[in-house]
């Protein structure tokens, strides 16, 4: 196999590992992450999370919703969903409720309606900024608590000694509204009850406590991957790789031997006469011969013949044919008259002289 072909494989080979590994370990940029307080982007809540650490007792919840039950203090549990939801509340999760316990969720599905899509609400803190048409028409036991006279924006409802407030948009306090402080101290507002311990629900958006990885299986890289897809795109991927490197050891048909490059005889003559000629500082004799030569394409282009002329007859008539001075011509001419030895330096000059007398004519 060529060299150039053997390159050719192992850089895909390269390339096929590289792209592997960047699907094992990119994280994921999936809608999932919208509303995490992990998340900086616009659609997170990770400055509202900064916000209310200097305000409040805050911690993220990483478990799933029935470990919430071990917990001996009620517990107000803020959701922010990465999809709208039907606000529906389980049975599991009514019994919660009626214990003591508050489920604040943003990010639930309720009819557009003919609202302006950005509107401003008014709250106990100032305007708050919603960007969302949907409004919810309230039923039995349901009470506004932020909207306008096209139904809720937020509204709440109570399930004996707790409560579930729910919200249209899962934007109402996300990175995007930062400058907006209403939209801030409004959802503290929502989420604080005195007594509470207050969470923040990211088993939704993906993060798991160690515990609850191994519980489910992932407590290893292997255990995660033969939950997905991963795992058997990795084990081809590995397949490949291996006939990949068998067959860069080992050749199919006949053995094919690199093109050796026809040496041009002329050129290398030159090359090693060249050679010589600088060992042996003999640059007298490329004077003569270069010259020479010179000399004669010069005569060609004034129309001359190929037969060295005298110097003075190439001089009047280069004078005559070109009207410029005799002086140029006279000062090369000398030089290839001469019978001492020049230097690199004015053999240099000289033929850049010749070049200069070629582009004038």
């Amino acid at each position: 196999m060529k060299r150039s072909n053997r390159v050719v494989w192992f850089g895909a080979i390269a390339a096929s590992v590289i792209i592997l590994i960047s699907l094992i370990a990119a994280p994921s940029n999936s809608k999932i992450n919208i509303g995490s307080t992990y998340n900086r982007a616009p659609d997170g809540y990770g400055a509202w999370y900064a916000f209310m650490q200097q305000r409040h007792s805050i911690q993220r919840w990483q478990k799933p919703f029935k470990e919430l039950e071990t917990q001996t203090r009620p517990v107000t549990l803020l959701q922010v969903n990465s999809y709208l939801e039907t606000p529906i509340i389980s049975p599991q999760e009514r019994k919660w409720l009626e214990k003591g316990n508050n489920l604040v969720i943003l990010g639930v599905r309720s009819d557009v309606t003919a609202a302006k899509f950005s509107t401003m609400q008014k709250s106990p803190f100032g305007d708050v900024n919603i960007d969302t048409g949907r409004r919810r028409q309230l039923s039995a036991g349901e009470e506004v608590d932020l909207g306008d006279r096209f139904g809720a924006v937020v509204w709440e409802k109570q399930y004996g000694k707790g409560k579930a407030i729910f919200a249209t948009t899962p934007y109402l306090a996300a990175n995007a509204y930062q400058d907006n402080l209403s939209n801030f101290q409004y959802l503290a507002y929502l989420v604080s009850s005195k007594g509470n311990i207050l969470f923040v629900d990211e088993y939704i958006h993906g993060y798991k406590d160690a515990s609850v990885r191994k519980s489910e299986g992932e407590g290893d890289l292997f255990s995660y991957l033969a939950k997905t897809p991963l795992l058997p795109m990795l084990v081809q991927a590995i397949a490949f790789l291996g006939v990949l490197i068998w067959a860069q050891n080992r050749r199919f048909g006949k053995r094919e031997t690199d093109d050796i490059p026809e040496i041009n005889n002329s050129q290398a003559y030159i090359q090693a006469l060249a050679g010589v000629l600088q060992k042996a500082d003999k640059n007298d004799f490329v004077v003569e011969m270069v010259g020479k030569q010179e000399q004669l394409q010069l005569q060609k282009a004034l129309g001359l013949g190929q037969v060295l002329m005298e110097h003075q007859t190439l001089i009047d008539a280069w004078v005559e044919k070109t009207g410029a001075t005799a002086a140029e011509l006279q000062a090369v001419l000398k030089v290839q008259s001469r019978q001492q030895p020049m230097s690199e330096r004015d053999l240099i000059s000289w033929l850049g002289k010749w070049q200069s007398l070629r582009i004038k004519n």
